[in-house]
């Protein structure tokens, strides 16, 4: 026995076999199929000479294949390897590459991505290939590169669990895109990430469980949840784990539908959703909204946590959800791949913030100043570096000089300090601010794009927004604003700094205004700021008079 994410699932399968696991369309997995697939596929890929410390990448939209591949993976030792189902051809190349790819679970519809991309990788030899979540009947060939059907993988495979022991310390890699450069791949220990993102530590009490803790709970009466992340991002992954741990029945969907994720709770009386803030959120109110003023409303009344993490859930959004939801509980919860949960605030309708997600540190959580040292949480109104201790991440797998960047020592403790900038509060609790990297420096003020982002879509033309820094001959950088209006809308750039100045202060408001079709994100939500800026810079550029 271990502490580790195999055992853990295990343990689960163990104490409620019988329970159901996972829902995807009509398709219910109890515990013991889950157990007994994941079993047989991690035999088909002991057979193909994969083992402890092996690479298997996961190239699939939400299914339950996909998390079949997660728990095959992680019961053989082998490392999971999570990959943005969004990749153009050199992405796929790089990622394959920099993570050291032997094995690869794919949809069959990315059949032909992976045929170009097979030959570069001479250490990737297993290809499993399984159905598209979508497009089930996509018959794509296979051939090229040697791959096999997954029905054909576990046919006649063992569904016994007779695998050898495995240790708190088998790494767990996370790729993350983040906003800004290349994925990075986030090694973690089982246990720590087990403590920081699997519920191995009580979110809120600060508790740390004990192995069978979880699994103890399994023969309780169980909640339906539904995260509508996909599982390539961390954030979902974790939250689908750590209910595995504990017997809960997971609903997943492939692709984000806002009419479809309120058929489903509906239906299957979900009771708690994670969403990646206003980029699901938005919609979601708006189809929910338009269904009650049609007459036949949703029947949303199991709805009791609603949990939003990884973006911005903007104070209007935040409203038009509380309104309607009136006995939810809401949070915001913080926190990045390389730190796992930092922390979390639960969310009063009558004090919602204007400038960030407001919330409680979570355990071994610090803001630190720029000397890296811990500051007072008594200095309220200070701003400092989120950084959290315990258990923190090995480090960016390969890349030693980004990880002497992140992960720090501090008179002798480890710290996870990814890049987020924070305000102390009173009562122990800080104000997100956003990522570092993407602060404006302005005429020698530092202006943080999240806080400033909040404050646009406070405006009823506006649906979505970015803000960047781009060059200024006179304040060396300047507050731009990529903005996509709501149809049939118009905004002009004075219209939006007057109506700004009752919320933000002079030096932080937008200088340039970009109408855009679409903000860019990728497919969780996050904020894609290179993009962002290409377009404020291309937008400045065609406004710049010629010659």
């Amino acid at each position: 026995m271990a502490l580790n994410i195999a055992d853990l699932f295990e343990h689960a399968v163990d104490a409620a076999p019988q329970n159901p696991a996972l829902k995807v369309g009509d398709r219910v997995a109890t515990y013991a199929d889950l157990e007994a697939e994941s079993n047989r596929l991690a035999h088909y890929l002991q057979s193909q000479g994969v083992g402890p410390g092996d690479h298997v990448a996961i190239y699939a939209k939400n299914s339950i294949e996909h998390v079949v591949a997660v728990l095959a993976t992680v019961k053989i030792r082998a490392v999971t390897i999570n990959v943005n189902y969004r990749y153009v051809e050199g992405e796929l190349n790089y990622l394959f590459d920099n993570a050291d790819v032997v094995a690869v679970v794919m949809e069959r519809s990315y059949a032909d991505l992976v045929a170009k991309v097979a030959p570069n990788h001479a250490k990737l030899k297993t290809f499993v290939v399984i159905p598209d979540a979508i497009d089930p009947d996509d018959a794509s060939d296979i051939s090229a590169f040697g791959g096999v059907l997954y029905a054909d993988a576990v046919a006649g495979q063992s569904a016994e669990r007779d695998f050898a022991e495995r240790s708190a310390d088998d790494i767990h890699i996370i790729y993350t895109g983040g906003t800004t450069g290349f994925p990075k791949g986030v090694m973690w220990r089982h246990e720590d990430f087990w403590r920081v993102l699997g519920g191995g530590i009580d979110f809120y009490t600060g508790e740390p469980l004990e192995e069978f803790d979880q699994s103890k709970q399994a023969t309780d009466p169980r909640m339906t949840t539904f995260p509508l992340s996909p599982l390539m991002h961390g954030g979902a992954q974790a939250g689908l784990l750590m209910h595995l741990f504990a017997g809960h029945l997971t609903v997943l969907e492939p692709k984000f539908d806002p009419q479809r994720t309120w058929e489903i709770i509906e239906q299957d009386k979900v009771q708690l959703i994670f969403m990646t803030g206003d980029a699901m959120a938005r919609p979601l109110i708006e189809e929910y909204e338009r269904k009650k003023a049609t007459g036949t409303p949703y029947d949303a009344s199991s709805l009791f946590a609603i949990s939003s993490s990884a973006a911005i859930f903007s104070p209007p959004v935040k409203k038009r959800w509380m309104d309607e939801f009136t006995n939810a509980i809401f949070t915001d919860s913080i926190g990045a791949t390389e730190t796992g949960f930092s922390g979390m605030g639960m969310q009063d309708k009558n004090a919602i913030s204007t400038d960030g997600p407001v919330v409680g540190l979570g355990p071994a959580s610090v803001v630190l100043d720029e000397d890296n040292r811990p500051i007072p949480m008594t200095e309220v109104g200070r701003i400092g570096r989120l950084a959290r201790g315990g258990n923190v991440p090995v480090g960016y797998y390969k890349d030693p000089e980004k990880s002497a960047a992140t992960f720090l020592e501090v008179d002798g403790e480890r710290y996870s300090v990814p890049g987020d900038f924070a305000r102390i509060e009173t009562d122990g609790r800080v104000t997100l601010l956003g990522r570092g990297s993407n602060c404006v420096n302005t005429g020698g003020e530092k202006v943080y794009p999240e806080e400033v982002e909040m404050a646009i879509k406070g405006h009823p033309a506006v649906y979505d927004t970015l803000v960047v820094g781009i060059p200024d001959a006179t304040y060396g950088q300047a507050v731009a604003a990529v903005v996509q209006l709501r149809d049939g809308a118009t905004l002009e750039l004075e219209e939006l700094r007057e109506y700004l100045r009752a919320h933000l202060s002079g030096y932080k408001l937008p200088r340039s205004l970009t109408v855009v079709d679409t903000i860019p994100r990728n497919a969780t939500g996050k904020a894609q700021y290179p993009a962002a800026k290409e377009m404020a810079l291309a937008s400045q550029a065609a406004a710049a008079p010629a010659g």
